[in-house]
């Protein structure tokens, strides 16, 4: 098999595509590691250092990949920000992470410029992938720079940001390994080998959603560490993906259910013109899928989904295809580095098939919410950790979910935390309290609404629906909008403030299973 990692596969193979892009140009891996090179000296030349961070704000491009792999040879963070989220929103992501550098594409330079000034950010250490007003052109950071790998390489990571009960994002922060940076990607690859794929295996992974994504953009880089080509896509469209599919010859992707969803919905004549021959392993995740849509799915493209179940945080399950034939709806048994349990409020463990909290335990590794020590702790029950979520696990091991985290919208496979929109819904001044929650959607899975009590005096209008809309289009990002807003005289809550959201959110799922 010989050495793994994206720098040695450069060398082994130099003149093998790694990437082609949404415009389908594309770059080998010997370019790849060059360019990977030279924005580690850029950086280390304007003075950054082992466990510094660095934001990304970008749609999916070369520039974006190059300069995320930079980081992960450099004992640097990086951190890939939602470019749909509003410039106040960025702005403290940016802030928080300490960023010592920003990277941002032209598509998006409005936004950045605005998130950029709203928090300072030295102008020096901003850096357009095109042209954005206000940040010095990407060319000027590798201008002149050796070709060469740095000195005192070492493995870095991807700091994501989620959401939580506070209703402000907290980045997801591991402890750097120092490992060299191959050998960790070669580590960090084997991951791959959990749905039987192999290392150079002339496999072609196709990057069908947003790299801001954690999922995403690991799947990729475990791909490049591995060897494989990636293609990628910008807009995701179900012709889009199929016409990519057949034209690269993919053979791996992660998905989410609604793009199944989506493409089941494309006319059958239409769609079974593409040739979808080449899948192998089509992964998903990120929400629940309908056991009929899988099915179809299963039927179109053959055995060759693949579901696991993990966070942000960690993981987590696997459902080959086979597995998930004979347990229809199970997200699977643990990875062979992982553990799960189910625990009740007390931390006991319960009895198979008995309901309760679900905790995993990934191989050691451990993580931080950071900046938040109260979550951390509340996520951390000895060496296993939860998100939230409840399940039960069967006789054969196999873990079935029963419910999401209580309170967290997944709509299109994108989490969205209720509590980070009415922390700024509640911010209007005709507003006394307000609950966020998720209502069914027929394609989506699930879409967001709001239900408003005002203060004392104020009479609801759709007039006040429409400012309220205003207000909030500034303070939260167009997807997290609640596409509709009810008014009530007094929301449900307990003696002790504690909002009982279930009252306002059961009846929209009368005879509906929000687990399927």
């Amino acid at each position: 098999m010989g050495k793994l990692g994206f720098w040695n596969m450069a060398e082994k193979n130099p003149g093998q595509i790694a990437i082609a892009d949404a415009d389908h140009k594309s770059i080998t891996f010997q370019e790849l590691a060059a360019l990977t090179h030279q924005i580690v000296h850029g950086l280390r030349g304007l003075g950054l250092q082992r466990g510094d961070t660095i934001a990304i704000l970008s749609h999916n491009c070369i520039p974006m990949l190059a300069t995320t792999l930079a980081a992960t040879q450099a004992g640097m963070y990086v951190t890939p920000v939602n470019w749909h989220l509003t410039a106040h929103e960025i702005a403290y992501i940016v802030d928080d992470c300490e960023a010592k550098a920003f990277f941002a594409s032209s598509r998006f330079a409005e936004t950045a410029l605005a998130a950029a000034e709203q928090i300072h950010f030295p102008p020096n250490a901003r850096f357009g992938f095109e042209s954005v007003s206000g940040f010095r052109p990407f060319r000027e950071l590798v201008a002149g720079q050796p070709l060469t790998p740095p000195a005192n390489r070492e493995a870095g990571e991807v700091m994501t940001y989620t959401a939580g009960t506070t209703g402000k994002p907290k980045g997801v922060k591991r402890t750097l390994t120092g490992l060299d940076p191959d050998e960790s990607g070669a580590q960090q690859g084997m991951f791959l080998m959990l749905f039987d794929m192999q290392p150079e295996d002339n496999n072609v992974h196709l990057v069908a959603a947003p790299l801001y994504h954690t999922a995403v953009m690991r799947f990729c880089l475990f791909s490049l560490h591995f060897g494989h080509r990636v293609v990628l896509m910008d807009k995701w469209t179900p012709e889009g993906c199929l016409e990519r599919i057949e034209r690269y010859k993919i053979t791996q992707s992660h998905m989410v259910p609604t793009m199944f969803n989506r493409m089941l919905r494309i006319p059958e004549e239409q769609r079974k013109a593409y040739d979808v021959s080449s899948l192998r392993y089509v992964i998903h995740s990120a929400a629940p899928c309908p056991v009929p849509i899988k099915q179809q799915m299963m039927d179109w493209w053959g055995p060759v989904i693949y579901e696991y179940y993990a966070a942000t945080e960690g993981g987590g399950t696997l459902a080959t295809p086979q597995d998930w034939l004979k347990k229809p709806g199970t997200v699977g048994r643990p990875w062979p580095i992982s553990e799960v349990k189910i625990l009740d409020d007390d931390g006991n463990d319960l009895p198979l098939r008995e309901i309760g909290t679900v905790y995993m335990s990934m191989m050691g590794i451990k993580f931080e919410y950071r900046g938040d020590k109260a979550k951390t702790d509340k996520a951390w029950h000895g060496d296993f950790f939860t998100v939230g979520d409840a399940g039960y696990l069967d006789e054969d091991g196999f873990l079935f979910l029963c419910d999401r985290k209580s309170d967290m919208i997944i709509s299109g496979g994108v989490n969205i935390y209720p509590a980070e929109v009415e922390c700024e819904m509640i911010l209007h001044p005709k507003i006394a309290d307000v609950a966020v929650f998720g209502i069914p959607h027929d394609d989506w899975g699930e879409e967001v609404k709001a239900v408003v009590e005002l203060l004392p005096g104020e009479t609801p209008t759709e007039e006040l629906v429409e400012d309220i809309r205003r207000f909030c289009a500034d303070r939260i990002a167009k997807y997290k909008m609640p596409r509709t807003i009810d008014f009530t005289d007094k929301l449900p809550r307990e003696a002790n403030g504690k909002l009982i959201k279930r009252k306002l959110r059961d009846p929209y799922w009368a005879g509906r299973d929000r687990a399927i």
